[in-house]
């Protein structure tokens, strides 16, 4: 996969000068008040027989997000723990969903909790009741509503992830001074978005090659999906709606967000992602507004980042700044050989 961005040194200044909206604060605030007048109650039933783990404890929880509307959840919690555990709130890259329990073991081997939050429409367990004024192109989610902010797809989904770290406080064992938001791809941009508007309730974030990030330059020279559904949308809405549509995605755009989070964060990026150019990773986090920023750079990475070598890192950084459990894991000493 060769490079097809940036060279590393403007990458590493790449600071474009982009603004919100004027009413982008307002916005968010109205949405997220909105979303918390809804009556709705915490639900978490216990499941793990069923997954037949034995070292882990998962409950299927379900939690008021936008409009009030249940959202599904694992929590998953290592066995035999007492007190509070730090959270991990995890965010699903596009198109899929929460999945199984079994797809998200190595936190809670670590010793932390983590809330694995399903993305309404593209999950199995959350639909997507509200489709905006139905435009909706190339078969995904990156049109859905596009025509103004109000009815955009991802001001729902980012109002569920803001609303799961609302849950935090309402599930048994969990610390919500200690709360980890995290993903990669879109669910590093619903990262970005959630460390902005959850605001000091966030203690760390780590997003992971984040999508969702300078909407006008990933349009214009990503040639893998999602960001094309965009393009294409507009190659057939050239006349009239170019400047309209890239209004309605500066309310959704993780530079903006990163422009008013503070939390320690780590960010990771890859040089060869042609999925979410590294240009656009950088935007984000050359704009991010807390002093405790770190970028895991991958050479050779492609839209995979990291791959495995990703966590120890995480985990590592998360250790450094008092995030880890307090939980010991004995050492075993190793036979001579």
């Amino acid at each position: 996969m060769p490079l097809t961005d940036l060279g590393t040194d403007d990458l590493v200044g790449y600071q474009p000068q982009l603004t919100a909206p004027n009413d982008f604060d307002a916005f968010w605030r109205r949405t997220l008040a909105e979303a918390r007048s809804y009556d709705g109650t915490i639900k978490a039933e216990r499941v793990t027989s069923a997954h037949l783990l034995h070292t882990v404890e998962v409950d299927d929880v379900r939690f008021p997000g936008w409009d009030g509307e249940p959202v599904a959840a694992w929590l998953l919690r290592p066995r035999g723990t007492e007190g509070p555990l730090p959270v991990v709130v995890t965010y699903m890259g596009y198109s899929g969903g929460r999945g199984l329990p079994t797809d998200h073991l190595l936190w809670s081997a670590a010793g932390y909790a983590q809330l694995v939050v399903d993305s309404r429409g593209q999950g199995h367990d959350t639909p997507d009741r509200t489709a905006g004024d139905g435009t909706q192109w190339a078969g995904g989610f990156m049109t859905r509503g596009i025509d103004s902010p109000e009815n955009y797809y991802y001001r729902r989904l980012i109002t569920d992830c803001v609303r799961a770290v609302d849950a935090v406080a309402g599930l048994p064992g969990l610390d919500p001074r200690r709360i980890v938001v995290a993903g990669g791809s879109q669910g590093g941009g619903l990262t970005l978005a959630v460390a902005a508007l959850a605001g000091d309730r966030v203690a760390a974030a780590l997003p992971d090659v984040p999508f969702l990030c300078h909407f006008r330059r990933a349009v214009q020279i990503t040639g893998e999906g999602p960001y094309p559904e965009i393009a294409e949308y507009l190659r057939w809405h050239s006349r009239d709606r170019v400047e309209q549509t890239l209004a309605t995605l500066d309310y959704f755009d993780g530079v903006h967000f990163a422009q008013r989070a503070t939390a320690p964060v780590l960010f990771s990026v890859a040089l060869m992602d042609p999925i979410c150019p590294p240009s656009t990773v950088y935007a984000a986090y050359n704009h991010y507004r807390g002093e405790d920023r770190t970028m895991t750079v991958w050479p050779f990475g492609d839209h995979g980042g990291g791959y495995g070598s990703n966590p120890p890192v995480q985990l590592s950084w998360l250790r450094e700044r008092g995030l880890a459990p307090e939980r010991s894991v004995p050492s075993v000493a190793l036979p001579d050989v």
